[in-house]
């Protein structure tokens, strides 16, 4: 019997749950202070009535043997795949249903996507980025390479020649930076994976945030991205399914390499190792996507881009340099007068009892630079900003 070993190379523990113990110790140690937490991505604000009537309709559906559902198919009911193609179409998208796979959420497809794959591809991954995309890769013992994203590109690192890659991780809007691809950027990634017979594992979790002509909501707005490109979406920031967990993948049946259909190896992993997502959840997700619905998460999603506003706001009256905030719900800010993020974490919570995230958490790039959440009430939002305005004023 023989462990896998590549656990052993992950830091000892995820960036969040390090964040959490600091928190954690110092609300202990400091009950009376009030604390700003504006650093996970987490929502706020509740599911929209639509959907909660979906999922009590649904839920009343359970209770009656006429009605009653037992396992679904694993790819997600025809009723929410169908919907989430109508999303697409009204985007000049076209997609067809087996297509479309509906799952837990964005985290756990963009991870076990990697199933499909040989752990000899080499990975290529921005640096700053989200820590899932690397670490499901080390688990697996992949050789990892980074695209250096800077403020000298905005955050965006275009394509190099000179780089081999098998497999390409692109987030837009990004997570933790909030930079945002345009169709014409992304088309110069879909030529280059083209060109090398790569994989783009495109995630658009943050999408429904892009207001901006020009910048990409879809990986499939560029022509031939169907043919080398698989996107990953969720339900959890564009409609609060955070708790609630539904999402989807898109594995176009153009996407073939060796003369294999990669949609037809991930429906076999999907149907193998997963038994769908509940009713309930689904007829909730499919809410969300009637005209209703759609209203509905409006609303919430203009209260997060008002927060992210308001951040914005405090940080240019600070003369302080960021990307984000206008297409994202994150703010990426430079630390000032802090050349060392988690010294900048521990100064904000101790001194302003504000918590973000530190951006050296995200990769050697993200050092020096920190990231705030949009996530929050107004409310707090507002009195963080107030809170940052006063201590930073006096760095």
């Amino acid at each position: 019997m023989k462990l896998n070993l590549n656990y052993l190379q992950l830091n000892e523990s995820y960036l969040f749950s390090t964040i959490a113990k600091k928190v954690n110790a110092y609300a202990e140690a400091h009950p009376d202070k009030k604390i700003l937490r504006m650093g996970i991505g987490d929502v706020t604000l509740p599911l929209a009535p639509a959907v909660v009537t979906a999922m009590q309709r649904a839920a009343g559906e359970m209770g009656v043997k006429e009605t009653f559902r037992g396992y679904g198919p694993e790819q997600g009911y025809p009723f929410l795949k169908n919907a989430v193609k109508e999303y697409y179409a009204k985007r000049g998208i076209s997609l067809e249903e087996g297509e479309i796979f509906i799952s837990d959420g964005a985290k756990s497809d963009v991870g076990n996507i990697l199933d499909i794959f040989d752990t000899a591809n080499t990975v290529l991954v921005p640096d700053p980025v989200y820590p899932v995309y690397v670490d499901t890769n080390i688990m697996a013992g992949r050789k990892i390479i980074y695209a250096n994203a800077t403020a000298d590109n905005g955050f965006l690192p275009m394509p190099d020649e000179k780089t081999d890659a098998d497999l390409i991780y692109i987030c837009s809007p990004n997570n933790p930076t909030g930079a945002a691809y345009s169709v014409e950027q992304l088309a110069a990634w879909v030529g280059y994976a083209r060109r090398r017979g790569a994989v783009i594992l495109y995630d658009a979790a943050y999408e429904a945030f892009v207001s901006e002509e020009g910048l990409a909501r879809s990986i499939f707005e560029v022509e031939g991205a169907k043919e080398c490109a698989i996107e990953f979406c969720s339900l959890s920031k564009t409609a609060g399914f955070t708790g609630t967990r539904c999402g989807y993948t898109v594995v176009p049946h153009a996407l073939e390499r060796d003369g294999v259909s990669l949609n037809k190896l991930w429906l076999r992993r999907q149907t193998t190792k997963f038994n769908g997502v509940s009713y309930v959840v689904q007829r909730g997700a499919e809410a969300v996507f009637t005209e209703e619905g759609m209203a509905q998460v409006q609303k919430n999603l203009a209260v997060y881009r008002r927060n992210a506003a308001v951040l914005a706001d405090c940080l240019d009256s600070l003369g302080i340099r960021y990307t984000g905030g206008k297409n994202s719900p994150y703010i990426w800010m430079e630390c000032p007068g802090f050349s060392d993020s988690w010294k900048f974490f521990d100064y904000l919570l101790e001194e302003a009892n504000v918590v973000g995230t530190p951006g050296s958490g995200f990769g050697r790039n993200g050092e020096g630079f920190f990231r705030l959440t949009a996530f929050a009430s107004e409310e707090a939002t507002e009195e963080a900003a107030q809170r940052l305005k006063l201590l930073l004023s006096k760095a």
